[in-house]
Protein backbone atom coordinates (compact mmCIF):
# COMPACT_ATOMS: atom_id res chain seq x y z
CA UNK A 1 0.00 0.00 0.00
CA UNK A 2 1.76 3.10 -0.97
CA UNK A 3 -0.25 5.91 0.81
CA UNK A 4 2.80 7.03 2.75
CA UNK A 5 3.53 8.77 -0.75
CA UNK A 6 1.01 10.82 -1.09
CA UNK A 7 1.04 11.83 3.23
CA UNK A 8 5.05 12.35 2.70
CA UNK A 9 4.67 14.49 -0.12
CA UNK A 10 1.22 16.75 1.10
CA UNK A 11 3.34 17.62 4.26
CA UNK A 12 6.68 18.97 2.06
CA UNK A 13 4.49 20.29 -0.90
CA UNK A 14 1.54 21.95 1.87
CA UNK A 15 4.01 23.09 4.59
CA UNK A 16 6.82 25.11 1.89
CA UNK A 17 4.04 26.63 -0.62
CA UNK A 18 1.78 27.62 2.21
CA UNK A 19 4.75 30.20 2.81
CA UNK A 20 4.71 31.47 -1.03
CA UNK A 21 1.11 31.87 -0.41
CA UNK A 22 1.39 33.94 2.19
CA UNK A 23 3.93 36.14 0.25
CA UNK A 24 1.49 36.72 -2.83
CA UNK A 25 -2.32 35.52 -4.43
CA UNK A 26 -0.01 33.14 -7.26
CA UNK A 27 2.26 30.21 -6.58
CA UNK A 28 4.87 30.17 -8.87
CA UNK A 29 4.45 27.06 -10.67
CA UNK A 30 8.21 26.32 -10.66
CA UNK A 31 7.92 26.63 -7.44
CA UNK A 32 5.65 24.10 -7.17
CA UNK A 33 7.39 21.88 -9.29
CA UNK A 34 10.65 21.69 -7.38
CA UNK A 35 9.07 20.99 -3.65
CA UNK A 36 7.31 18.67 -5.62
CA UNK A 37 10.57 17.32 -7.11
CA UNK A 38 11.86 17.25 -4.11
CA UNK A 39 9.00 15.64 -1.72
CA UNK A 40 8.26 13.09 -4.44
CA UNK A 41 11.73 12.24 -4.68
CA UNK A 42 11.97 11.92 -0.62
CA UNK A 43 8.70 10.14 -0.63
CA UNK A 44 10.30 7.64 -3.05
CA UNK A 45 13.14 6.90 -1.12
CA UNK A 46 11.07 6.38 2.07
CA UNK A 47 9.03 3.87 0.40
CA UNK A 48 11.69 1.92 -0.91
CA UNK A 49 13.59 1.14 2.34
CA UNK A 50 9.97 0.80 4.12
CA UNK A 51 8.59 -1.47 1.66
CA UNK A 52 11.75 -3.42 -0.46
CA UNK A 53 13.59 -3.81 2.81
CA UNK A 54 16.70 -5.82 2.63
CA UNK A 55 15.54 -8.09 -0.05
CA UNK A 56 16.96 -5.47 -2.49
CA UNK A 57 16.19 -5.73 -6.66
CA UNK A 58 16.35 -8.84 -9.16
CA UNK A 59 15.57 -8.74 -12.94
CA UNK A 60 12.91 -6.93 -13.68
CA UNK A 61 9.80 -9.62 -14.55
CA UNK A 62 6.25 -9.21 -14.70
CA UNK A 63 3.37 -11.19 -12.44
CA UNK A 64 -0.01 -11.13 -12.19
CA UNK A 65 -1.22 -10.51 -8.35
CA UNK A 66 -4.68 -9.88 -8.88
CA UNK A 67 -5.95 -12.60 -6.68
CA UNK A 68 -4.13 -11.94 -4.01
CA UNK A 69 -5.32 -10.82 -0.48
CA UNK A 70 -8.19 -10.44 -1.64
CA UNK A 71 -7.67 -7.45 -3.40
CA UNK A 72 -7.23 -5.23 -0.44
CA UNK A 73 -3.77 -4.22 -2.12
CA UNK A 74 -5.68 -2.72 -5.15
CA UNK A 75 -7.54 -0.31 -3.21
CA UNK A 76 -4.18 0.56 -1.50
CA UNK A 77 -3.00 1.57 -5.10
CA UNK A 78 -6.34 3.37 -5.63
CA UNK A 79 -6.36 5.26 -2.89
CA UNK A 80 -2.47 6.16 -3.55
CA UNK A 81 -3.72 8.00 -6.71
CA UNK A 82 -6.62 9.80 -5.75
CA UNK A 83 -4.73 11.42 -3.04
CA UNK A 84 -1.87 12.35 -4.85
CA UNK A 85 -4.65 13.93 -7.30
CA UNK A 86 -6.16 15.88 -4.60
CA UNK A 87 -3.01 17.11 -3.65
CA UNK A 88 -1.78 17.90 -6.66
CA UNK A 89 -4.94 19.82 -7.95
CA UNK A 90 -5.11 21.86 -4.99
CA UNK A 91 -1.85 23.30 -5.44
CA UNK A 92 -1.66 23.74 -9.15
CA UNK A 93 -5.12 25.51 -8.94
CA UNK A 94 -2.93 28.22 -7.22
CA UNK A 95 -0.78 28.83 -10.04
CA UNK A 96 -0.83 30.44 -13.04
CA UNK A 97 -2.75 27.61 -14.36
CA UNK A 98 -6.25 27.21 -15.08
CA UNK A 99 -8.52 25.22 -13.34
CA UNK A 100 -9.12 22.75 -15.76
CA UNK A 101 -5.79 22.78 -16.55
CA UNK A 102 -4.70 21.97 -13.25
CA UNK A 103 -7.75 19.53 -12.92
CA UNK A 104 -6.10 17.72 -16.00
CA UNK A 105 -2.07 17.98 -14.98
CA UNK A 106 -2.77 16.51 -11.41
CA UNK A 107 -4.63 13.70 -12.59
CA UNK A 108 -2.50 12.60 -15.34
CA UNK A 109 0.83 12.95 -13.09
CA UNK A 110 -0.77 11.16 -9.87
CA UNK A 111 -0.66 7.86 -12.59
CA UNK A 112 2.16 8.68 -14.22
CA UNK A 113 4.55 9.29 -10.98
CA UNK A 114 3.06 6.44 -9.37
CA UNK A 115 4.86 4.27 -12.49
CA UNK A 116 8.35 4.12 -11.12
CA UNK A 117 6.80 2.42 -7.90
CA UNK A 118 5.46 -0.13 -10.18
CA UNK A 119 8.51 -0.75 -12.10
CA UNK A 120 10.46 -0.99 -8.76
CA UNK A 121 8.00 -4.12 -8.36
CA UNK A 122 9.04 -5.31 -11.66
CA UNK A 123 12.49 -5.44 -10.43
CA UNK A 124 11.91 -6.75 -6.69
CA UNK A 125 12.71 -10.52 -6.38
CA UNK A 126 9.15 -10.77 -3.81
CA UNK A 127 6.81 -9.30 -6.76
CA UNK A 128 6.99 -8.09 -10.22
CA UNK A 129 5.12 -5.50 -12.80
CA UNK A 130 1.26 -5.70 -12.47
CA UNK A 131 -1.33 -4.77 -14.36
CA UNK A 132 -3.68 -5.10 -12.05
CA UNK A 133 -1.67 -2.03 -10.42
CA UNK A 134 -2.09 0.22 -13.02
CA UNK A 135 -5.48 -0.15 -13.62
CA UNK A 136 -6.09 0.33 -9.63
CA UNK A 137 -3.84 3.28 -9.78
CA UNK A 138 -5.59 4.56 -12.76
CA UNK A 139 -9.04 4.30 -11.07
CA UNK A 140 -7.96 6.53 -7.91
CA UNK A 141 -7.06 9.30 -10.63
CA UNK A 142 -10.41 8.78 -12.20
CA UNK A 143 -12.40 8.88 -9.39
CA UNK A 144 -10.93 12.20 -8.43
CA UNK A 145 -11.32 13.44 -11.88
CA UNK A 146 -15.01 12.34 -12.68
CA UNK A 147 -15.92 14.19 -9.55
CA UNK A 148 -14.77 17.46 -10.19
CA UNK A 149 -15.94 17.13 -13.71
CA UNK A 150 -19.28 15.88 -12.15
CA UNK A 151 -19.50 17.94 -9.37
CA UNK A 152 -16.50 20.58 -9.18
CA UNK A 153 -15.93 19.35 -6.04
CA UNK A 154 -15.21 15.98 -3.99
CA UNK A 155 -18.27 14.55 -2.31
CA UNK A 156 -17.29 10.78 -2.09
CA UNK A 157 -13.85 10.98 -0.47
CA UNK A 158 -11.50 7.77 -0.54
CA UNK A 159 -10.31 7.26 3.18
CA UNK A 160 -7.68 5.03 5.12
CA UNK A 161 -7.79 3.36 8.42
CA UNK A 162 -5.37 1.08 9.96
CA UNK A 163 -5.27 -1.38 12.87
CA UNK A 164 -2.35 -3.71 14.20
CA UNK A 165 -3.47 -7.70 14.00
CA UNK A 166 -1.44 -10.27 15.11
CA UNK A 167 -1.15 -11.98 11.54
CA UNK A 168 1.85 -9.86 11.42
CA UNK A 169 3.96 -12.13 14.19
CA UNK A 170 3.29 -15.20 12.20
CA UNK A 171 5.43 -14.21 9.02
CA UNK A 172 6.76 -10.44 10.10
CA UNK A 173 9.36 -10.59 6.58
CA UNK A 174 5.98 -10.75 4.62
CA UNK A 175 3.15 -8.23 6.92
CA UNK A 176 6.09 -6.03 8.68
CA UNK A 177 8.04 -6.07 11.29
CA UNK A 178 7.18 -3.05 12.83
CA UNK A 179 4.59 -0.66 12.88
CA UNK A 180 5.53 1.15 10.17
CA UNK A 181 6.10 -1.83 7.78
CA UNK A 182 2.43 -3.22 8.93
CA UNK A 183 1.04 -0.23 8.16
CA UNK A 184 2.81 -0.58 4.61
CA UNK A 185 2.28 -4.58 3.86
CA UNK A 186 -0.41 -6.36 6.53
CA UNK A 187 -3.27 -6.14 4.41
CA UNK A 188 -5.10 -7.37 7.68
CA UNK A 189 -5.56 -4.49 9.33
CA UNK A 190 -6.38 -2.10 6.54
CA UNK A 191 -9.30 -0.94 5.95
CA UNK A 192 -10.05 1.38 2.59
CA UNK A 193 -13.47 3.80 2.79
CA UNK A 194 -15.76 6.17 0.49
CA UNK A 195 -16.60 8.98 2.82
CA UNK A 196 -20.00 10.18 1.44
CA UNK A 197 -20.32 14.08 2.30
CA UNK A 198 -24.13 14.09 2.57
CA UNK A 199 -24.63 18.15 2.76
CA UNK A 200 -23.37 18.36 -0.34
CA UNK A 201 -25.68 16.26 -1.90
CA UNK A 202 -28.89 18.29 -0.08
CA UNK A 203 -27.27 21.87 0.27
CA UNK A 204 -30.71 23.29 1.25
CA UNK A 205 -30.99 20.98 4.31
CA UNK A 206 -29.57 21.64 7.91
CA UNK A 207 -27.61 18.25 7.85
CA UNK A 208 -24.64 18.83 9.76
CA UNK A 209 -21.25 19.80 7.35
CA UNK A 210 -18.84 17.30 9.23
CA UNK A 211 -20.74 14.15 9.43
CA UNK A 212 -20.06 11.73 6.76
CA UNK A 213 -21.58 7.99 5.81
CA UNK A 214 -18.63 6.03 5.54
CA UNK A 215 -18.78 2.08 3.48
CA UNK A 216 -15.35 0.32 3.89
CA UNK A 217 -13.72 -2.83 2.37
CA UNK A 218 -11.27 -4.98 3.79
CA UNK A 219 -9.80 -8.94 4.36
CA UNK A 220 -8.76 -10.80 7.49
CA UNK A 221 -7.51 -13.92 7.99
CA UNK A 222 -4.85 -13.52 5.05
CA UNK A 223 -1.50 -14.89 5.94
CA UNK A 224 -0.38 -16.03 2.83
CA UNK A 225 -1.20 -14.12 -0.42
CA UNK A 226 -3.49 -16.47 -2.46
CA UNK A 227 -6.25 -18.43 -0.98
CA UNK A 228 -5.21 -22.06 -1.93
CA UNK A 229 -2.03 -21.65 0.04
CA UNK A 230 -3.56 -19.95 3.03
CA UNK A 231 -6.11 -22.74 3.29
CA UNK A 232 -3.10 -24.94 3.03
CA UNK A 233 -1.32 -23.44 6.31
CA UNK A 234 -4.68 -23.83 8.11
CA UNK A 235 -6.05 -20.09 7.72
CA UNK A 236 -8.96 -19.25 6.09
CA UNK A 237 -9.52 -15.25 4.96
CA UNK A 238 -13.06 -13.74 4.11
CA UNK A 239 -13.93 -10.08 2.88
CA UNK A 240 -15.29 -7.42 5.51
CA UNK A 241 -17.90 -5.01 4.56
CA UNK A 242 -18.39 -1.87 6.58
CA UNK A 243 -20.73 0.94 7.19
CA UNK A 244 -19.99 3.53 9.74
CA UNK A 245 -19.88 7.44 10.58
CA UNK A 246 -16.80 9.84 9.49
CA UNK A 247 -15.77 13.21 10.22
CA UNK A 248 -15.26 15.74 7.55
CA UNK A 249 -12.21 18.16 8.41
CA UNK A 250 -12.58 19.65 5.33
CA UNK A 251 -15.32 22.64 6.65
CA UNK A 252 -13.07 23.86 9.60
CA UNK A 253 -12.27 27.30 8.82
CA UNK A 254 -8.47 28.39 9.39
CA UNK A 255 -6.47 31.03 8.76
CA UNK A 256 -3.40 29.05 10.10
CA UNK A 257 -1.28 27.58 7.36
CA UNK A 258 0.18 24.72 9.88
CA UNK A 259 -3.25 23.76 10.82
CA UNK A 260 -4.75 23.84 7.55
CA UNK A 261 -1.94 21.54 7.01
CA UNK A 262 -2.93 19.27 9.49
CA UNK A 263 -6.45 19.35 8.74
CA UNK A 264 -5.55 18.59 5.29
CA UNK A 265 -3.76 15.15 6.12
CA UNK A 266 -6.09 14.44 8.78
CA UNK A 267 -8.94 13.99 6.10
CA UNK A 268 -7.07 11.51 4.51
CA UNK A 269 -7.61 9.32 7.18
CA UNK A 270 -11.08 7.48 8.75
CA UNK A 271 -11.27 8.13 12.60
CA UNK A 272 -12.04 5.73 14.83
CA UNK A 273 -16.33 5.82 14.90
CA UNK A 274 -19.25 3.86 15.21
CA UNK A 275 -19.23 1.28 12.57
CA UNK A 276 -20.81 -1.93 11.86
CA UNK A 277 -18.87 -5.17 9.86
CA UNK A 278 -20.75 -7.35 7.67
CA UNK A 279 -18.82 -10.78 7.13
CA UNK A 280 -19.60 -14.22 6.07
CA UNK A 281 -19.86 -14.91 9.59
CA UNK A 282 -22.43 -12.64 10.23
CA UNK A 283 -22.58 -8.80 11.43
CA UNK A 284 -20.76 -6.94 14.62
CA UNK A 285 -20.89 -3.77 15.47
CA UNK A 286 -17.81 -1.58 17.21
CA UNK A 287 -17.99 1.82 18.94
CA UNK A 288 -15.23 2.51 17.90
CA UNK A 289 -13.81 1.29 14.70
CA UNK A 290 -10.38 2.44 12.46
Amino acid sequence: MRFCLSILTATLLLINTASIKAQSDTIPLKKVALYGGLGYAASLTALSVGWYGENGFDKFKFFNDNAEWNQVDKFGHAFGTYQLSRIGYDLLKQTELTDREALYWATGLSFALFLPIEILDGFSPDYGFSYGDLIANAAGAGLFLGEELLWGEQRIKFKFSFHQTHYANIRPEILGENLIQQVLKDYNGQTYWLSFDIYSFMKESNFPKWLNLAAGYGANGMVYAREDENNMNGYESYRQYYLGIDFDFSYIKTNKPWLKTLLYLADMIKWPAPAIEINKNGVKSYLFYY
